[in-house]
């Protein structure tokens, strides 16, 4: 059974946003990595980075929604 629900185009974007919200608040351009704000963030872009690698998000199967093509 597949279970992938995570369409190329989305994959990309989950990647490079996940990974920007990393990389802020451990370079201190929008907080640092030890404020809360800081940390937050990067907890939700590796979230991101592992959902756009496994090319799944369980929030779109809760709604029922996808980005991957119908094959």
């Amino acid at each position: 059974m597949n279970f992938a629900n995570v369409g190329s185009a989305d994959r990309l974007i989950r990647i490079v946003i996940g990974a920007a919200l990393i990389l802020l608040p451990l370079l201190g351009a929008i907080a640092s990595a030890s404020s809360t704000l800081g940390l937050v963030m990067m907890v939700i872009g590796a979230v991101l980075i592992v959902t756009g690698f496994v090319s799944f998000c369980p929030i779109y199967r809760i709604i029922g929604a996808s980005t991957r093509p119908k094959a």
